[in-house]
């Protein structure tokens, strides 16, 4: 099983990443470190989460408020958002809207 990140869900992390660390110093290295055990758990277990705003799956982080929406194509779970929960599910749905583009991540692929 492999797994794929866009170059929007990367952004994404780097977002999250630099919100934390402007909360304390350190801390957003332990979200990234936390988010990408998350996304790598989809190697095991992608598919198996429930559908949200249509096709994507939705995977909740176990240590931050945000989810991993992914699809799963063939044998690649394919990382499209990493969002905050804590937004709109209004603004949610049009950000996953807005990610059709499959431009992967440079170095971002966690086969």
């Amino acid at each position: 099983m492999r797994v794929r990140i866009l170059e929007s869900a990367a952004h994404d992390l780097i977002g999250g990443s630099q919100f934390y660390d402007r909360q304390e110093a350190g801390l957003g290295e332990y979200f990234l470190d936390s988010l990408f055990s998350d996304i790598d758990s989809l190697q095991l277990y992608s598919g198996i989460h429930a559908r949200h705003f249509g096709t994507f799956h939705r995977l909740l982080s176990k240590r931050f408020p945000f989810a991993v929406y992914y699809e799963f194509e063939q044998d690649t779970a394919i990382v499209y958002a990493v969002l905050d929960c804590r937004c709109d599910p209004t603004w949610i749905k049009n950000q996953l809207g807005g990610r059709a583009n499959k431009t992967l991540a440079p170095d971002v692929d966690t086969r």
